[in-house]
């Protein structure tokens, strides 16, 4: 069998252990909201929400890194003339 495809058996079969075992319902409360959801959901939405602030920043920052590097050769170009 394929590597990725046992790897992604055995996550699945994890996700689903943890999904049972974590299905008791919490309560959240922000400001003036409250919202009442299971606590598998409330990590995995937490864990989404950190993956996207990640990527986001992430690509900010390379956007930064090349706008920056992109600058620096306009201006060696204008020296050069």
């Amino acid at each position: 069998m394929n590597l990725k495809i046992i790897l992604l058996i055995v996550v699945s079969c994890l996700v689903v252990i943890f999904v049972t075992q974590n299905v008791s319902a919490v309560t959240v409360s922000l400001f003036f909201w409250s919202i009442s959801l299971s606590l598998a959901l409330l990590i995995f939405f937490a864990l989404a929400i950190g993956f996207a602030l990640g990527w986001f920043l992430h690509s900010f920052l390379a956007y930064q890194k090349i706008k920056k590097e992109v600058a620096d050769i306009q201006a060696d170009m204008r020296l050069k003339k």
